[in-house]
């Protein structure tokens, strides 16, 4: 196995432990903001309320918040597939946005200068995070996100 490949594998298994550990340490969150709709359809009014990434970095919280796409990557297909792409926030910070699009309808026209509107879990890292879980969790083990462009919300 190449360098490459195992970074990823290795990635990969940590994220999931991660996972594990934030979903069975934090358990099942609820939420008012939580839509009750369909995978695809009419999001909530979004409230700025909630945590922010550029208002409290800490790791493995749920927040809430919206930017400016910056830039469209292609998708992850390794594993769980993700569209992936860059916001920059307010506060000027830039975050990736990896939505697994294997549990939710990807964003079907996204492009730079759109605004997105989101809840999922935080993760920092050297480029500024990434926002993760922005879908319903099959399982229940975790806070639902979301993702919302033009009205419509995508989880």
């Amino acid at each position: 196995m190449n360098n490459r490949k195992l970074f990823r594998v290795i990635s990969f298994l940590i994220a999931l432990a991660l996972g594990y550990l934030a979903t069975t340490h934090f358990g099942k969150n609820s939420s008012s903001n939580q839509p009750n709709s369909s995978s695809v359809g009419k999001a909530p009014a979004y409230q700025n309320s909630s945590t922010s990434p550029s208002e409290q970095l800490k790791d493995h919280s749920v927040v809430e918040g919206k930017g400016t796409v910056v830039k469209v990557l292609k998708d992850d297909n390794n594993g769980s597939r993700h569209q992936r792409f860059i916001l920059r926030l307010d506060s000027g910070q830039t975050v990736l946005v990896a939505h697994n699009i294997d549990l939710a309808p990807r964003i079907e026209v996204l492009n730079e200068d759109d605004t997105v509107i989101f809840k999922g879990e935080y993760v920092s890292n050297d480029k500024g995070g990434v926002i993760h879980w922005t879908h319903r969790d099959p399982q229940g083990r975790h806070e639902d996100g979301w993702l919302k462009r033009n009205g419509m919300i995508y989880q």
